[in-house]
């Protein structure tokens, strides 16, 4: 196997590894935190089925971590062995996020421990869910520290390469790079957005199976709130994403977009295809991307005219961009129609329909992170770090990539498959009604 082969089946595995992983890395950064909002509110209100929704989400969290790390280890194995040539400038310079992440999850996961095996060590319920607050900050820091890494990529500064050889390393300079505050906030808020409908979806599926618990309706309710305010927040980060890259990648936003010759008052493409170098059947909002890109209507854009070919991003990111749009866009309207239809007792909320679209945007809001993050590497290429090296420089020359690819496949189909099972039959033989039943009978037990 060539170079070529190398670097393909290289980008495949990759791409396989990030892909999986960003399921259980996005709902281990964000469920913590709906734990404990949760948990706030059981106290606050005195409500032992915001109680019992804590317990629960943290049982089927831990299942999500323990296969969030073996994909982590897999992906850390694979840059050194995947990426040799990257690794050994950017080890050098952006490791120290990498340790902090560590760290950080390390920091997460001992609190996690004391705080399940101390459920009902309290008498104070408020100081029990202190020891999650260290639990959704580790895990919300895990997230800061490799997105960190993710925007050194796209903005690699804080070294400098004389005669081949890296000086005046400044590990700082590294992480605090332009391209880290768009990133990190908007990769986090996204978590919490995803992790909340996610579980609102499984509130709302378990509401049509039968289970008219009010338990579920307070689950769904309280995820659906938390989705709408963390949806909004997600486009208020997209629009600084989008400011962002027109100053520092306008080639990314060019090719996402379809602007092939730089102009004034340039609309935003939705959809449409590409017939011979012109754009057909799309949806397209005037002065839209120069708003986007600039605040002013009238505001020039650079075009994919400005850049060299063989720098220019994939095209078809133009559709992971609209994916992951369409689906944003869909999720916040959804959540808000709930929030209305609840708060002026409108009866289509409660209806089957509505809540299967629901249950829809659960697997669609995973979707819209698995575009997002499609659209950030591609978009990126051709380069690994943008301006210095090449994603064919910097992969390995082995022979045997394409063995490692079909091995990690047949792993990450076995932790798919087995971590939905687990949990499938965890929550089946424990239902709401069986572990409210046995909460009230030992508080009637500590009362005799």
């Amino acid at each position: 196997m060539g170079n070529e082969d190398a670097v393909f089946f290289s980008r495949v595995l990759t791409e396989l590894t990030l892909s999986f992983h960003i399921i259980y890395a996005t709902i281990g950064v964000g469920i913590p935190l709906m734990i404990m909002i949760a948990q706030w509110v059981g106290i606050k209100k005195q409500d032992e089925h915001y109680i019992l929704l804590a317990r629960r989400w943290t049982r089927g969290f831990v299942i999500t971590v323990a296969v969030g790390v073996v994909t982590g280890t897999a992906i850390g194995l694979q840059l050194s062995l995947l990426w040799p040539n990257f690794m050994q400038l950017a080890g050098n310079v952006i490791a120290l996020p990498l340790f902090m992440e560590t760290f950080a999850f390390f920091f997460e996961a001992i609190f996690l421990g004391i705080y399940i095996y101390t459920w009902d060590r309290f008498e104070n319920q408020k100081k029990h869910l202190l020891l999650l607050i260290p639990v959704a900050l580790g895990a919300s820091f895990s997230a800061v520290f490799i997105t960190i890494v993710n925007a050194f990529m796209n903005a690699p500064q804080g070294f400098d390469v004389v005669n081949g050889q890296l000086v005046d390393v400044s590990p700082i300079l590294a992480m605090f790079n332009p391209a880290m505050p768009t990133k990190v906030a908007h990769v986090v808020v996204t978590a919490y957005m995803t992790s909340a409908f996610v579980l609102a979806a499984i509130g709302a599926f378990r509401l049509l199976r039968g289970s008219n618990h009010t338990y579920h309706k307070k689950a769904l309710f309280l995820t659906m709130k938390l989705g709408f305010v963390f949806s909004v927040a997600t486009a208020l980060l997209g629009d600084f994403s989008g400011k962002y890259l027109a100053e520092y990648q306008p080639e990314k936003l060019a090719a996402a977009e379809w602007h092939f010759e730089t102009g004034k008052g340039v609309p935003l493409i939705l959809y449409g295809v590409l017939d011979n170098g012109e754009v057909k059947y799309a949806l397209k909002i005037p002065f839209a991307l120069s708003i986007l890109a600039h605040e002013v209507p009238n505001a020039e854009v650079l075009g994919l005219d400005r850049f060299p070919k063989d720098e220019v991003p994939p095209l078809y990111i133009h559709y992971l961009f609209d994916t992951m749009v369409t689906i944003g866009m869909w999720m916040t309207l959804l959540s808000f129609l709930y929030a209305i239809g609840i708060w002026r007792k409108r009866g289509f909320v409660l209806s089957n329909w509505f809540r299967w679209l629901v249950v829809l945007g659960g697997p669609l809001s995973i979707l819209a992170i698995e575009a997002g993050w499609w659209l950030d590497e591609v978009g990126r290429q051709p380069w690994i770090l943008r301006g210095i090296m090449r994603t064919k420089n910097a992969a390995t020359t082995s022979d045997q990539v394409d063995l490692m690819l079909m091995l990690f496949a047949g792993l990450y189909l076995i932790l798919g498959v087995g971590s939905v099972v687990v949990l499938w039959r965890m929550f089946r033989k424990n239902t709401v009604e069986q572990e409210l039943g046995d909460r009230a009978s030992e508080k009637a037990g500590d009362r005799i």
